[in-house]
């Protein structure tokens, strides 16, 4: 007997009873409703994946997003499919990105010339920060 609780009555204690696609199923014994648990796997914390599509936003790529946050670019074009995200595009600027501790981006600030002629937002990312600048292309 397993230590299941019914969905239906959320009485402890369910029997199995039997397998499909690879799911145990149960029956409970109070109410004889069949049900199968959810499948347990690993799940992303929802920071990763807002931080994610906000850099998709503001125009990282997916596979830079992956070498900065550690989680699969395909993982991100499926939030991007699943929220319906639209990347707006800009074929005059181009991001660049900079990640930099609270010392660094102090330093950063306190010089005049990094703040002057783009635009820019500054984004947590864990223990650090990250600047993203927007530059027109040279040409």
């Amino acid at each position: 007997m397993a230590t299941v609780k019914c969905p239906k009555c959320a009485a402890i204690g369910a029997v199995r009873n039997g397998v499909i696609n690879q799911r145990q199923r149960f029956r409970c014994k109070t109410c004889q409703y069949n049900f199968t648990v959810d499948k347990v796997g690993k799940s992303i914390s929802t920071y990763y994946v807002i931080k994610a599509l906000q850099l998709y936003i503001e125009g990282v790529s997916f596979r830079e997003i992956e070498r900065l946050l550690g989680i699969s670019h395909v993982s991100v074009m499926n939030w991007v499919k699943k929220y319906q995200i639209k990347a707006p595009e800009n074929n005059t600027y181009h991001p660049t990105y900079k990640i930099l501790n609270h010392k660094e981006l102090i330093d950063f600030y306190s010089d005049r010339k990094n703040i002057e002629g783009a635009g820019m937002i500054v984004t947590e990312l864990g223990d650090k920060f990250m600047i993203i600048k927007w530059e027109r292309f040279k040409e």
